[in-house]
This record gives structure tokens, sequence and C-alpha cells, in this order.
């Protein structure tokens, strides 16, 4: 899917979480632990083996830098180091699998769209809301937990 890019945390906010075990910007202490979900991480979008990998938590804003309307949340990166996701055309195959919320904004983080997809249905949708002009990026959210995943941009 050429005109999608999938974007993962960037990867200075994960190295400055594992050095400092506190979040960036909120300064929340990171929370350690073995994972007893899929998660995924938000580095590499690849879903954690649980009971296996230990993961951390910390809080993040989705937002940040993209507008001046915080809506922090807790996320989990992988303890020990993963590299970013770097295939931008395509969905996080770890992903396909799961119920996840697809939500289209507009300027000053307005809801303009939202769609609850299967995984394997997400491109076409992401495809579908990033035809609206008005639509400025996507995010990923997991169904049932209502945390972000990633986000998602014209290519």
């Amino acid at each position: 899917m050429s005109n999608l890019r999938m974007i993962a945390i960037p990867m200075k906010v994960a190295d400055l979480v594992r050095t400092t075990m506190k979040s960036p910007v909120y300064g929340h202490p990171a929370h350690k632990e073995i994972a007893d979900g899929y998660g995924p991480c938000r580095l590499c979008l690849r879903t954690f083996r649980v009971g296996h990998e230990e993961r951390l938590l910390f809080t993040y804003d989705p937002f940040h830098e993209l507008t001046p309307y915080p809506l922090p949340g807790p996320v989990f990166i992988h303890a020990e180091g993963c590299t970013r996701y770097e295939q931008p055309n395509i969905f996080p195959e770890d992903l396909r699998a799961h119920s996840l919320t697809l939500i289209g904004y507009g300027d000053e983080r307005t809801v303009l769209v939202k769609e609850y997809v299967e995984g394997s249905r997400a491109e076409e949708v992401a495809k579908r809301f990033l035809e609206n002009a008005r639509v400025r990026y996507l995010h990923v959210r997991d169904t049932e937990a209502g945390c972000y995943d990633f986000r998602i941009e014209r290519g």
C-alpha cells in the first residue's frame, strides 16, 4: 500500500524510557513487567510473547509535537532493545488478527471519522479515511483496551 505510511513511536522516545525508566514529557516512572498481554510494542509493532518477554509501561502522548492539546495514555515497549518498525507501506502483520479502532483526525485534534475494524480490513479503511482531504492522520488503537498503537499518514 504505497499511499499509506505506518509510523511507530520515535526511537528516541524508547531509548529515553529504557535509559531513565521515566516517561518522556511527564516524568512518570515507567513500570517493568513480564508481558501478560499481546501489546503490541509501540516501537517495533510486534506483539509480545505472553509470559516470556519483559515490557515497559509508560505514559505517552501520541499528539506530542502534532497539536498543543495533549491526550496522554499508557503504552508498552520491549524492555530489551528492539528496532523501530520501518516498513512504512505495510500494515504490521502482528496486528492483522486483532480488533482495532481507526480514528481520523483533522486540525486541532478534531475527530472526523472513526471505525471499528478487524486488522485484516485496516488498510482498506485507512485508505478510505485518507481520501478525505480534511483528515490529516489516523490513530490505530486497540479496540478492547483503547490504547494507542501507532499513526498512519498519507505515503
